[in-house]
């Protein structure tokens, strides 16, 4: 992917992101993320109906960075069962520690490609695909 194009890519989904502000609904699973070292703190409110995720929703304050993943992750997510979404967050993760991934099921994410070379910006690209991967492993055990 051109490098315009992955800054083209963040920009869109930092300043216009997707599913942005939660809902007061019980049927949602509802997960803070924060950042030690830096400003980032999202909350996450996933719904999950018969092992398929129907939204997620998310708000809070975070840089660039974090907030784009978020709302690229929201799209790569919704609609595809836990352990689809748990393959994907799994190719994100390896992607950006520079292992072995697909980048055919990560769609928009691969834009995150080096990242690495910012290793202070690892974090606020992961923070959410941990924080969701954590709801949806405890899912996949019960």
């Amino acid at each position: 992917m051109e490098k315009e194009l992955k800054r083209a890519i963040i920009l869109e989904n930092y300043q216009n992101p997707k599913n942005r502000g939660l809902l007061n609904d019980n049927s949602y699973e509802s997960i803070n993320t924060n950042s030690k070292s830096c400003i980032d703190q999202i909350d996450l409110q996933i719904k999950i109906e018969k092992d398929i995720i129907k939204d997620i929703r998310f708000d809070g304050e975070a840089c660039a960075i974090c907030t784009s993943s978020t709302s690229i992750m929201i799209s790569n997510l919704i609609g595809k069962s836990v352990n689809e979404a748990l393959k994907i967050i799994d190719n994100f993760e390896n992607m950006i520690n520079e292992k072995e991934y697909d980048k055919e099921i990560l769609n928009e994410a691969v834009c995150y490609d080096d990242i690495s070379k910012q290793p202070n910006r690892k974090n606020c690209a992961l923070l959410t695909w941990v924080g969701i991967k954590d709801v949806l492993t405890k899912k996949k055990g019960k």
